[in-house]
């Protein structure tokens, strides 16, 4: 009996298929980032914590293997960050005490220059003074709310950075016994998988994080360097702030580092302010042409355009969290991928054809007919 024909030919069968499973792949997403940020009071310091993790390992791992007891090693650790982070915000905010009244005053008189150059009207000081207090008269509740929120704000951002760091002490110490519980939450035929991917998906971000604070304290080093050289105010105070905003690939250090511009423009003036953007372009043509391909390429394999669309779609999704969250979450991603198609059997040969279907016009060397390649087609030899 003749077998049916199917309904569609294989390729578009296939195509079908993977259509499906790109629209499940979607939605699954969708569901996981709604989910994130309605509980994004309990995701946001486990993925900061993990981030810290992936990046103080080693640190961890050298006080371990000094037979340093694992709680004294984790907490040591935990330390270490917050003597880093504290001190880099000691530097920030004492160079900006510093030379804040001096800042103030070269803005001041930038835009008294500017105002009698371009003869704006209504931008004199005098004038800008009483507009700032009809608005504050007008809009003071509206301001003392958003100081309100501020506020809450910091106290929001304090008690994310504490849970954070108490996570990272414990996802330090007990990093075995969290892959044993993961392993045993999985099936049984898919534990070993499952354990696999996450490790690999660490491993990338591990990887992204050790490159990245490298190429970070490269810029920041640099561009420090050339801050002192040219004598602006608050040197130290913006190499940091460019050493945290390099934590967002290729336009993070860009960012920052126009706030060094803007104090050089008003401090020095405007020649000191374009050789101060000149260093900038130089650091980041650096990172961009030999730091990001010779340090990333060891880390963790990502294209340039793939890191872009990441940050957009993070910026997008989270503000200012999702593009510091967005390139490791890609690369972790990427590193589950990886896995996936490392466990994935060989392709399989395609099915042969049923046994009532017609012959192939062609032969395998691609001569017509189906005569033996020694034969003419009456069957004598040639």
């Amino acid at each position: 009996m003749p077998s049916t024909p199917p309904l569609l030919p294989r390729a578009a069968s296939r195509f079908a298929a993977w259509c499906g499973v790109i629209v499940l792949a979607a939605a699954v997403g969708a569901v996981v980032i709604w989910l994130s940020l309605t509980l994004k009071a309990v995701v946001t310091p486990v993925l900061l914590a993990i981030l810290g993790t992936a990046l103080l390992g080693p640190v961890y791992g050298w006080l371990v293997r000094l037979k340093v007891n694992r709680s004294v090693a984790a907490f040591l650790t935990c330390l270490c960050v917050v003597v880093v982070v504290g001190g880099a915000g000691y530097i920030v905010v004492n160079a900006l005490v510093d030379t804040g009244d001096q800042i103030v005053a070269s803005v001041r008189d930038a835009a008294k220059t500017l105002s009698e150059h371009f003869g704006f009207a209504g931008t004199s000081l005098d004038d800008l003074a009483s507009n700032a207090k009809s608005l504050l008269s007008r809009y003071g509740a509206t301001a003392a709310s958003e100081v309100v929120n501020g506020i809450s704000l910091v106290a929001e951002l304090i008690a994310t950075a504490v849970l954070a760091l108490l996570l990272i002490f414990f996802f330090l110490r007990d990093a075995e016994r969290i892959a044993r519980a993961f392993r045993s939450l999985a099936p049984a035929s898919t534990g070993e998988a499952v354990e696999a991917m996450a490790r690999h998906a660490f491993r990338a971000v591990a990887g992204f994080m050790h490159g990245t604070t490298l190429i970070a304290l490269i810029d920041a080093v640099c561009i420090t360097a050339g801050l002192l050289i040219l004598r602006v105010p608050g040197a130290f105070g913006l190499g940091a702030l460019v050493f945290v905003g390099a934590y967002i690939p290729f336009v993070g250090a860009l960012l920052s580092g126009s706030i060094a511009v803007l104090v050089a423009l008003a401090d020095r003036g405007v020649v000191i302010g374009l050789w101060v953007l000149a260093v900038l372009i130089a650091v980041e043509a650096v990172e961009g042409h030999l730091l990001q391909p010779l340090i990333q390429s060891r880390t963790v394999q990502m294209h340039p355009a793939v890191i872009l669309l990441a940050i957009t779609a993070g910026a997008g999704t989270a503000g200012i969290l999702g593009t510091l969250l967005a390139v490791p979450l890609t690369a972790a991603a990427l590193g589950v991928l990886s896995e996936v198609r490392a466990r994935l059997p060989p392709g399989t040969p395609p099915a042969p054809d049923p046994p009532d279907a017609p012959p192939s016009p062609q032969s395998p060397d691609g001569l017509d007919g189906g005569a033996p390649s020694g034969e003419s087609a009456g069957g004598a030899p040639g």
